[in-house]
């Protein structure tokens, strides 16, 4: 049995995607980043949190269940992009990233029993200029709120993204390719 330690509607598509069977579970972890704490390390940091208070709320885990945690964060500059407040917010964070290009990470926790395996995948993403008509009109649609860096490539802000390099399911939130070949050997 898998465990998605997410109430992300966008993780449990692609777990539907890539044909996995799973049962998805909200965790209830601060995603609070300590000081002088490395971006890299933060979103592990977070998944394996997330993964082991889903452990803690289920009432029975077998050896043989995997539980799966995942953070996903936005940089530019070295600023962390995480999931706006409010729309004044995802406004702000569209404009920075317009023509720029930044990097999605995503860590990932996988837990089977005693053993704890985490890691993190990066993407990075090029923005073309975007208006400020775009970026208001983009925001309005609700989109851009609760996920990281403020918008979601695979929906509307797909037409901002001029390139990317990398997995582009990191992007969604999961990166799915490292995720199947860490699975195989759990």
């Amino acid at each position: 049995m898998i465990i998605l330690a997410s109430s992300s509607l966008r993780r449990r598509e692609l777990l539907k995607i890539a044909g996995i069977e799973f049962k998805s579970i909200k965790p209830d972890v601060a995603e609070k980043m300590e000081k002088k704490e490395k971006v890299e390390t933060f979103v592990e940091r977070i998944a394996r949190e997330k993964a082991l208070d889903a452990e803690k709320k289920i009432n029975f885990v077998r050896g043989t269940d995997i539980i799966i945690g995942v953070d996903t964060v936005g940089i530019l500059n070295k600023k962390v992009l995480m999931k706006p407040r409010d729309e004044g917010e995802a406004k702000k964070v569209l404009r920075s990233l317009s023509g720029k290009t930044h990097t999605v990470i995503s860590g990932v926790a996988l837990k089977k029993g005693d053993k704890m395996l985490t890691f993190h995948e990066k993407t990075k993403v090029t923005f073309r200029k975007i208006s400020l008509k775009e970026i208001d009109d983009y925001v309005r649609t609700g989109e851009s709120l609760d996920k990281a860096a403020g918008y979601a490539i695979q929906g509307r802000a797909s037409l901002f993204v001029e390139k990317i390099e990398g997995d582009f399911f990191n992007v969604v939130g999961l990166p799915l390719y490292r995720l199947g070949r860490e699975l195989s050997v759990m």
